[in-house]
């Protein structure tokens, strides 16, 4: 089976197994991922908005239309890598997801992680860096790589604001691509690529 096959019959399986039910309940859709299952990068956000649950796709909504032109900065295109949220069902009106909601996801995140295998992980916002790295201080250590260890996988993570940020705050906007391009050269120097 391939690797999209292979992430197909999970979206299937949180369905099924009625992962976050109330959440379920109230969205459109599941928005399991998208992009490239063999990619060297994936990017994990919190959770979908309102535009992400109608298309069943993370990340088309304003902060996706940043996130493109970052991808662009960097001579990438969303073919080139993989797409997620740590939450695959959308918040009501859009709100934080709630611990509860994000441990019920995490063991799904990690196994789409195994199968991917990515050589790096790029959270988008605090929700998904602090999922990695306990007690991330975003605004301190956004950009800079860590190794990190989840049960048998090992990869860098390099915690990024999220792109909404940038659309709240026009001067984060050049941070953000910054960043972004230093964590796309960071993969491509250290990985072979």
């Amino acid at each position: 089976m391939d690797k999209q096959a292979i992430l197909d019959a999970l979206a299937e399986e949180i369905v099924k197994e009625k992962v976050c039910s109330d959440l379920a309940d109230q969205a459109t859709q599941l928005v399991m991922g998208d992009g490239n299952p063999d990619a060297d990068i994936i990017f994990i956000g919190e959770a979908p908005g309102k535009n992400e649950d109608l298309q069943g796709k993370p990340f088309v909504g304003a902060a996706g239309k940043f996130l493109d032109e970052m991808l662009k900065s960097a001579n990438l295109q969303r073919s080139d890598v993989y797409i997620t949220n740590i939450v695959k069902y959308r918040p009501p009106n859009n709100r934080d997801p709630l611990p509860e909601e994000k441990r019920q996801f995490w063991p799904y995140l990690l196994r789409q992680l195994e199968i991917i295998q990515p050589k790096a992980v790029l959270t988008l916002g605090r929700h998904s860096g602090g999922g990695f790295i306990p007690g991330l201080q975003i605004g301190k250590e956004h950009g800079h790589p860590r190794k990190v260890r989840l049960h048998e996988l090992e990869f860098v993570v390099i915690p990024l604001y999220h792109p909404a940020a940038a659309l709240y705050n026009g001067g984060m906007r050049q941070t953000l691509i910054d960043d972004f391009i230093q964590a796309v050269e960071f993969v491509k120097n250290n990985s072979g690529a």
